[in-house]
């Protein structure tokens, strides 16, 4: 059993027979603690930032702490996608607030963001003195195929999740080809697609209700 469903059950045995507060706050502490673990972990180790930290924030608020499922992943990750600054910082203030409130907030956002310029501050000075060694290029260019293998794991159980929606295969991969055309030979923002994706789905939705409350009205 993982440590947040520990926490959940004792809270509710806290609940129902009153025992001490004190089991409170070693639950509220351990989920801060997990908090800072996640993004301090997926920040540290998202060489490039950005789109090589997504799967590890994944990793790690999913599969380690399921903090959520990947589906709410999925919406998180697209309303963040569609929203101006980084996303690292957006998932991360967002997720924080969401499985610890305020204090889960700026936990989240420290650990992503403090131990990354500590870093840059200490070794940037030397990477730039070593930045024309061949070993120095080479490490760098090494991370790359690893990122790429991250990001296409994680498309490809979006994907799979898509076609076991109402969407299916056929549609699934319409808006997959359809996205990649017009994000990489269009060079139409992915946050532009993403919100007309989204509106379009909310009015499918509102005429969908309104079809069903006029059958409910009017029965054959």
């Amino acid at each position: 059993m993982t440590a947040p469903s520990t926490c959940f059950f004792g809270m509710q045995a806290e609940k129902g027979h009153g025992l001490s507060k004190q089991l409170v706050r070693g639950c509220e502490h351990m989920k801060q603690k997990e908090i800072f673990i996640a993004f301090f972990r997926s920040g540290i180790l998202g060489f490039g930032g950005g789109p090589s930290a997504i799967p590890l924030v994944h990793k790690e608020v999913v599969d380690t702490f399921k903090f959520m499922d990947s589906d709410e992943f999925g919406d998180i990750l697209a309303l963040a996608n569609a929203l101006p600054g980084p996303i690292n910082t957006k998932m991360a203030g967002y997720i924080g607030y969401r499985v610890g409130g305020f204090l889960g907030m700026l936990n989240a956002l420290i650990a992503t963001m403090v131990p990354t310029i500590i870093l840059m501050i200490v070794l940037l000075t030397a990477l730039n003195n070593l930045k024309d060694q061949p070993w120095v290029a080479g490490m760098t260019k090494a991370v790359v195929p690893v990122v790429a293998v991250m990001l296409a794991t994680l498309t490809w159980d979006f994907i799979k999740k898509s076609t076991k929606s109402s969407l299916g295969w056929v549609w699934t991969f319409l808006f997959v080809a359809a996205s990649l055309v017009l994000i990489e030979f269009v060079n139409i923002h992915p946050g532009i697609i993403i919100f007309i994706a989204l509106v379009t789905a909310l009015l499918k939705k509102d005429a969908a209700e309104k079809n069903e409350a006029k059958k409910e009205r009017n029965p054959a």
